[in-house]
């Protein structure tokens, strides 16, 4: 009796008005599930988890340093970390492409360092116009990142030995230019102090990039999904696309209301992103990105691929001198002088651990531009946290290497998993 009365209830349901397009939508929300959890699986089972690691362990800090001391979420400081991330993440962007092909770049310190101490030497001590002398101190580290390719790609020396011989090279020529004193400061009006101090606090303007940022990225979507279902290839459904920007939305607006409230939104984090977003694009979207991407999957496989290998690795070197030479610019913004710092071990640290914490693959092949700033919000959130306690460095140095080896761990269990697999 029960069974026949569900029975005519479950009819008389999908009788009513409306009830097909329930069906169909609970239809899709059910494969959409299923399409879910069987990506999920196969990402375990290959070992690759994406951005959600670093996110993770970026919410538990929050939450943690948030618990211990209420004023770490303020619009204060979060307005200062968001300026403090953009020297050292700018760095980690140039060292993903390097992690990307599977080698290592240890110079990129020392390159920061040097375009500071250039860019002071010919402005300060010489008077040569501030843009002159940015552009020289850029095409420095671009330069300087051309010859380590070069000796590495076509000479054959490991990047592991170009890179440090260049690590001492360039520190030295740092610490000639900058004298005896060891630092040469800025005026604190001039074009690269105000990198880091100019801030957009109109409330039409910052919330108007929000918008044209959530806008940008429907736009992108959109394009894409037609670009893959003209090709034949998977594309996302619309209402992925509009849940994902809805998220983007929520991101961006909340950002811009926490830093209005404080001076603005920073004019260094919107170049930063600006970066991020540019070589994110240029990774997945363009011919050269995608050899990068096969040259870190190997190496005689990307050159029976018609890669060129050589051409591949000497630009990416120059493209990690590039961006350490602006982000050394940035540290120096933030310091409103060039000095020794940056090539004192410290930078270079941060900005490799950065990119491996933030997901970039030790060993090549997997990793994203996003890895530099989810893991250098990561390491910065660290510091900015054990300032606010009180916590002496030595113990931010240690609580930094446990989350460095951790990832390092996780690096290494998913490149098992994924030779256990079939992948590698």
């Amino acid at each position: 009796m029960a069974v026949r009365w569900r029975e005519t209830r479950a009819r008389a349901a999908d009788a009513a008005p409306g009830a097909g397009r329930r069906r169909d939508g609970r239809r899709w929300y059910a494969g959409r599930l299923r399409a879910y959890a069987v990506a999920v699986r196969r990402r375990l089972h290959e070992g690759d988890l994406g951005p959600v690691p670093p996110l993770l362990a970026l919410a538990v800090t929050w939450i943690v340093f948030q618990s211990l001391n209420d004023n770490f979420l303020s619009p204060r400081n979060l307005s200062v970390l968001s300026v403090d991330i953009v020297g050292t993440g700018m760095i980690a962007v140039g060292i993903v492409f390097v992690l990307l092909i599977g080698e290592i770049d240890l110079s990129v310190g020392s390159l920061a360092g040097l375009a500071g101490a250039v860019f002071a030497a010919l402005n300060v001590n010489l008077g040569m116009p501030e843009w002159l002398a940015v552009i020289i101190a850029v095409n420095c580290g671009a330069a300087a990142g051309a010859i380590h390719g070069f000796f590495f790609a076509k000479i054959g020396v490991p990047s592991f030995v170009v890179t440090l011989a260049g690590l001492l090279a360039w520190n030295g020529l740092m610490l000639y230019l900058l004298g005896p004193e060891s630092s040469i400061n800025f005026s604190e009006d001039e074009l690269v102090t105000t990198l880091t101090s100019r801030y957009f606090s109109a409330a039409v303007a910052i919330y108007g990039l929000a918008a044209l940022g959530t806008a940008a990225y429907l736009f992108v979507s959109y394009h894409d999904r037609r670009r893959r279902g003209a090709a034949g290839m998977p594309y996302r459904p619309v209402r992925e696309i509009w849940a994902r920007t809805a998220l983007v939305a929520v991101v961006a607006f909340a950002t811009v209301y926490v830093l209005g409230r404080f001076e603005g939104l920073p004019l260094a984090l919107l170049i930063f992103l600006g970066v991020i977003i540019a070589s994110d694009l240029f990774l997945r979207r363009t011919p050269y990105g995608r050899q990068v991407l096969a040259l870190g999957g190997g190496v005689e496989a990307a050159r029976r691929a018609g890669v060129d290998v050589a051409r591949v690795r000497i630009s990416v070197f120059l493209g990690s001198g590039t961006l350490a030479a602006v982000g050394g610019l940035f540290v120096a913004s933030r310091l409103t002088s060039a000095t020794q710092v940056p090539g004192s071990g410290m930078l270079l640290i941060n900005a490799i651990a950065a990119a491996v914490i933030g997901g970039t693959s030790l060993f090549g092949g997997r990793g994203s531009t996003w890895s530099a700033l989810l893991g250098v919000l990561i390491i910065q959130s660290i510091a900015s946290g054990m300032a606010l306690l009180g916590v002496e460095p030595a113990v931010q140095f240690m609580i930094t290497g446990g989350v460095l080896l951790t990832a390092v761990v996780f690096d290494t269990l998913a490149r098992r998993a994924a030779e256990s697999g079939g992948r590698s």
